[in-house]
């Protein structure tokens, strides 16, 4: 197997650490992008390689990570210090060669915001001390939405995406994201991760007002955190709906899919008011691809698929939508050769146009970093071969025709030349034998 520092491009070392000098902190003069890709494939443009980047790509399977962990001490101390952020967003960017960087936070900060803590547990994950049991407690303890000031309760991260924009040296752009309103609303409600989200769905069919203030009073905040992703510098944005899957369909449409497509269209509206233009938005509903073509008449650009959706099902119902995803994590831990194999079937089956290569889920702890480049690198070989070969296909058929019409067009100017001389004898005979 090739190692990854053979694989990596020749970019700069993008070496400034430390907290963020006085430039670093204003979201103006960013240096200009080189790589587009990622944001081009987004918007359904031409492309010369399908880009590629993957979900937690910044995080614990890297040593380096683990270094700037310590620094900080405890995770949410990590995300809330920008220039520790911005290192560990930074990390995958130097060792791979990776289309897109994904500043480092955590979907649970939003509900921080709101007022709950969030704890997250060494091996166990993150925590909720005392989630919501009803509606009335909703009312007591969550904080009334005009008291949430987003730059007062999640500046940290808005100032780690400006000073990311600045050290990322216009490499690669960066994406900003936010967990869904269901996914959140899950863990607001049972206090962790679980197994059916019992608790939380129970809320649907025996407080469904409550519910819909609950997702409207999150949706509301997501909105006002993704607008100052971009205005500090996002170029890209993603929504996590982790847990759509556990849903059944009607109350999907309801209870998830109606604040979906809320927040990518108040988002894009927000932006375009304040005369900034809206950046490609993709929603990840985890498990929830059947509700592709409901997607069709939201404001939403890109859609990431599951490990677990029919590829080709997918493609078809995508319409307008680029799409993302979807290898299967688990192949990262097989030799080069399989996760080589595996990547040209998922670029042969959803590629190479309209499409960003990724990930069905995210990195696992204890994946090894050099299979993830094994991973970057076909992709891009691969594709940027298919669509040289593609070009070269175009160019023939093109040329072929085009001598064919050419061949075709003489044949008939010929033809009707040769008519309008034979007639033209007609005519001339004709009149010779009217004068005898």
């Amino acid at each position: 197997a090739r190692a990854s520092c053979d694989m990596s491009t020749n970019r700069p070392a993008l070496e400034r650490k430390g907290p963020a000098t006085d430039a670093e902190t204003k979201a103006t003069d960013f240096p200009k992008l080189k790589n587009d890709l990622i944001l081009r494939a987004a918007r359904g443009k031409w492309v010369e390689r399908t880009p590629i980047w993957v979900h937690r790509q910044a995080g614990r399977y890297l040593p380096e990570y683990h270094a700037t962990r310590n620094v900080a001490g405890d995770f949410f101390t990590l995300c809330r210090t920008p220039h520790l952020a911005c290192e560990v967003t930074l990390q995958p960017i130097r060792r791979f060669d990776l289309d897109a960087a994904i500043i480092f936070s955590d979907i649970l900060v939003v509900p921080q915001a709101m007022g709950l803590e969030v704890k997250m547990v060494k091996g166990f994950g993150p925590s909720l001390p005392e989630p919501l049991t009803d509606p009335e407690d909703m009312q007591r303890r969550l904080l009334a939405p005009d008291y949430i000031d987003v730059n007062e309760k999640l500046g940290y991260v808005f100032k780690a995406i400006t000073l990311t924009r600045h050290r990322l040296e216009g490499e690669v752009p960066l994406i900003g994201f936010a967990g869904a309103p269901w996914t959140l609303m899950a863990y607001m409600v049972e206090g962790k991760g679980a197994k059916s989200y019992n608790k939380a769905k129970t809320w649907f069919y025996k407080y469904p007002k409550g519910s819909h203030e609950l997702l409207n009073r999150i949706t509301n905040v997501i909105v006002d955190y993704l607008v100052g992703q971009v205005l500090a510098g996002a170029q890209m944005l993603e929504i996590f709906d982790s847990w759509a899957g556990d849903l059944a369909p009607e109350i999907f449409r309801e209870f998830s899919l109606t604040y979906l497509k809320k927040i990518a269209s108040e988002v894009k509206s927000r932006l375009r008011e304040m005369k900034v233009p809206p950046v490609p938005m993709t929603v990840f509903a985890r498990g929830a691809e059947w509700a592709i073509p409901e997607l069709q008449d939201s404001e939403y650009d890109v859609v990431s698929l599951n490990w677990t959706a029919f590829r080709a099902e997918c493609r078809r119902a995508s319409g307008k939508l680029s799409i993302q995803g979807n290898l299967e994590p688990s192949v990262l831990f097989a030799d080069p050769e399989r996760i080589r194999m595996e990547a040209r079937k998922m670029v042969d089956e959803l590629g190479p146009h309209r499409y960003i290569a990724n990930l069905g889920h995210g990195m696992l702890p204890s994946m090894n970093p050099d299979h993830l480049a094994e991973f970057v690198d076909e992709v891009h070989t691969y594709s940027e071969k298919l669509i040289e070969e593609k070009k070269g296909r175009w160019l023939g058929d093109t040329l072929s025709a085009s001598a064919h019409g050419i061949a075709k067009f003489l044949a008939i100017t010929s033809a009707v030349l040769a008519a309008s001389l034979a007639g033209g004898l007609a005519i001339n005979s004709f009149r010779n034998e009217e004068k005898k």
